[in-house]
């Protein structure tokens, strides 16, 4: 199925499997959106019956009348909200057709909406082009991106985009002005690698977004091994060229402790997407790449922290292991150890804490350091968000994951930040915007069971069981071992939302 479809006023994500009307989700069943959009993507031509059962029961054997039931539900849907009941029509011993209005196939959805500059200098590293020759140099290319940014995020006054919604814009020809826009930055940075043998040449270039004039641009030639030091000085070339009198304190700031060992950065690096990725097959690939590097260097902060999130991951989804949140403990007082001056190991290693060792306060002291060393570290607001909704903290929990939006407007983490929304509205008794919020998050990552029970509890809450009872579907899917107490007793769920949360998940129908 397409990435999206818009027709009339209506656009299906497929990803997420959401009927969206406007910019706003619509209640309809993830079945029904399944046959809704295999009839819209085949515009105009007929689909069997049973092509639209398999697309919505795959692999299932089901009766016809089935069919008919979620057939009827999209066609309320959209008569309801737009008077499209006569836009699915029916072929009898047939099947039937969309004869709606014109589709539009595979766009990326709504616009993004134009954020506004911050109150100081923003800027924003696009991801660097990779000129090796080579695709297997791609994360060579983006280690070295990912580093200037953990650089520039060290600087007090200055406004810096995390990595995770930069590098949305790998692969894509770009207008900077438009960068602007999307992300609400002035300066934009880009720029090219090209690794051969023991050297190295960047080229980067720095762009007022206002104007689309140049405002820095240089070519580096180094060797390999002085790869630390390149970066630190394209960081300090383009912070330079916003505010050419530089202090002292900034320069160290930026010239920051790296590892000793090449190999152990290197293979943090080829570990990092399947880190970021949450799901357990691949965190498990990722950390026999963290534990190689562990090996080289056993003070490797980052490597350390990272660990903690793969385990923290193998431990909340697949089982429940003892062992696993013990090693997400141990390498998470490893990292706060070994780095006191790294934002991004605190960070990781302040969540496990909070999350798999319950020490919400040494947690928060984590991730309040990660802060002070790097103000615009996203990141950090977003897993503390986490952290703050399953205590119970629910304005302090929104405030944090708007704050960690703002800094990542498409962060691949987003869907943390809108849980941890979601359940805060949830427990203040704001059910609509508790099923809004679940929403956003299955749309951010609809691979991730959580989402799916954040959205079970809301719609629970609003008294549509049966849609409640799908998002439960989907939660087993999943998760086929999911219990709902076992999960609060995991997460060390405040009480007070343990119980408003289990009561809206029994009436969904997920086990206790």
């Amino acid at each position: 199925m397409a990435t999206s479809l818009a027709f009339g006023p209506f656009r299906i994500d497929g990803g997420a499997g959401i009927l969206f009307h406007g910019d706003q989700p619509t209640p309809l069943g993830q079945r029904a959106v399944a046959l809704l959009a295999l009839l819209v993507e085949r515009t105009g031509k007929p689909v069997s019956k049973q092509a639209l059962i398999e697309a919505a029961w795959t692999g299932q054997a089901i009766e016809d009348s089935n069919l008919t039931v979620q057939i009827a539900a999209a066609r309320r849907m959209l008569e309801n909200a737009a008077g499209g009941g006569s836009w699915i029509e029916t072929l009898p011993r047939h099947g039937y057709r969309y004869v709606g209005p014109q589709v539009a196939i595979g766009g990326p959805g709504p616009e993004a909406p134009t954020l506004t500059w911050p109150g100081k200098p923003s800027i924003a590293v696009l991801p660097f082009s990779n000129l090796s020759g080579d695709p297997e140099q791609d994360y060579f290319a983006d280690g070295i991106v990912d580093d200037i940014i953990t650089g520039l995020a060290r600087i007090n006054w200055l406004f810096v985009i995390a990595r995770n919604s930069s590098f949305t814009y790998k692969g894509r020809a770009v207008d900077v002005k438009q960068v602007g826009r999307e992300l609400g930055v002035r300066y934009v940075l880009e720029g090219s690698v090209r690794r051969a043998g023991g050297s190295v040449r960047v080229t980067g270039q720095m762009i007022d977004t206002s104007t689309g004039a140049h405002i820095w641009a240089e070519r580096f030639d180094r060797a390999s091994a002085d790869i630390f030091a390149l970066q630190d000085e394209i960081a300090l070339a383009a912070v330079g060229a916003i505010a050419p009198s530089l202090r002292r304190v900034e320069i160290e700031r930026v010239k920051r402790k790296r590892p000793d060992s090449l190999d152990a950065y290197d293979l943090v690096l080829r570990a990092q997407p399947d880190v970021d990725s949450g799901m357990p097959e691949r965190v498990a690939q990722a950390l026999v790449l963290l534990e190689r590097a562990i090996e080289l260097e056993p003070t490797y902060a980052l490597a350390h922290g990272s660990a903690a999130m793969c385990r923290h991951c193998l431990f909340l989804r697949a089982g429940l292991r003892e062992a696993d949140r013990e090693a997400s403990i141990r390498h998470a007082r490893l990292a706060i150890l070994h780095g006191q001056d790294d934002a991004s190991a605190l960070t990781l290693a302040g969540f496990s804490i909070g999350m798999d060792g319950h020490d919400r306060k040494a947690a928060f002291t984590a991730l309040e350091a990660a802060l002070a060393v790097s103000p615009s570290s996203a990141l950090t607001y977003i897993l503390g968000s986490v952290i703050l909704g399953w205590s119970g903290e629910a304005e302090q929990a929104i405030e944090w994951s708007e704050r960690g939006m703002r800094l990542s407007p498409f962060d691949p983490w987003a869907f943390a930040a809108f849980d941890a929304q979601a359940m805060s509205h949830l427990l203040r008794g704001r059910y609509d915007e508790a099923c809004r919020a679940a929403y956003r998050s299955v749309q951010a990552n609809p691979a991730h069971s959580i989402t799916y029970v954040q959205l079970a509890a809301a719609l629970a809450k609003l008294g549509r069981l049966e849609e409640a009872a799908a998002a439960a579907a989907r939660v087993r899917e999943l998760h086929p071992t999911f219990r709902y107490s076992r999960q609060f007793a995991a997460v060390h769920c405040a009480p007070a939302l343990a119980q408003c949360l289990g009561e809206a998940l029994r009436a969904a129908g997920l086990p206790q």
